[in-house]
């Protein structure tokens, strides 16, 4: 980590500034913003190597703002951390499916939320990539960043690429919940299992028709069937 700049989008001040402080203390400079609406601007005129966003904001809130900073040209690679209060997986898939790159649910640990920011940066340093993986109407080429179903193509993050590239990339291998925590979130911690879990199910909803080829192996992982 070299002095990579983090905002952070909350509206409770007493929590902006824990985070701010925490970060500041592990080595990380960062810009906090308290109202929605002003996200865009700070993010242009701050250009943050990560955005910590809470969902419930002034002004705009989270979901909107995230959806806003993915269609834009200048904002679409700086991934996001959505903070939010609401437990239920939907509000998650939500987040997961409008470009956010990881979640944290309050109340939260300092620790895991530093945590969970190596990782993400982590996992963007660009990676050594086959040039591309064909299973019958899937093709995922790993130069371009594209997948396509049936000639289709579909959008995924930044994680479910790399999380479908890497089970397709192993087809008929059990692959467990700890290694894809390594090696696609940069985590250690079995602790961290939903994280996988709900990455599958908003990567399973947006690869429609060939959703069947990723299968649950009960108590261990997920597999990729080797023929469609």
């Amino acid at each position: 980590m070299a002095n990579h700049k983090i905002l952070i989008v909350e509206d409770d001040k007493d929590i902006s500034e824990m985070i701010r402080y925490n970060l500041e203390k592990d080595g990380y400079s960062t810009v906090s913003v308290f109202d929605g609406e002003k996200v865009s601007q700070v993010v242009k005129a701050s250009k943050p190597d990560l955005i910590i966003l809470d969902i419930m904001l002034p002004g705009m809130d989270g979901l909107e703002i995230c959806k806003n900073l993915k269609r834009d040209q200048s904002a679409e690679d700086i991934p996001i951390i959505m903070l939010t209060a609401k437990s239920q997986e939907s509000d998650k898939i939500v987040g997961l499916e409008l470009g956010a790159d990881d979640y944290v649910t309050k109340p939260f640990s300092p620790k895991e939320l530093i945590a969970r920011i190596k990782a993400v940066l982590r996992r963007q340093k660009p990676a050594v990539k086959i040039k591309e993986i064909k299973i019958g109407d899937l093709a995922i080429n790993q130069l371009k960043h594209k997948v396509t179903v049936q000639a289709r193509e579909v959008a995924l993050t930044a994680s479910e690429f790399k999380l479908l590239s890497l089970l397709a990339g192993r087809p008929g291998i059990v692959i467990s919940r700890e290694e894809i925590l390594n090696q696609v979130f940069g985590y250690d911690s079995s602790s961290y299992d939903r994280t996988v879990d709900t990455h599958i199910k908003s990567l399973r909803k947006k690869i429609g028709d060939v959703k069947s080829c990723i299968e649950t192996v009960r108590g261990v992982g997920y597999r990729f069937k080797d023929e469609p």
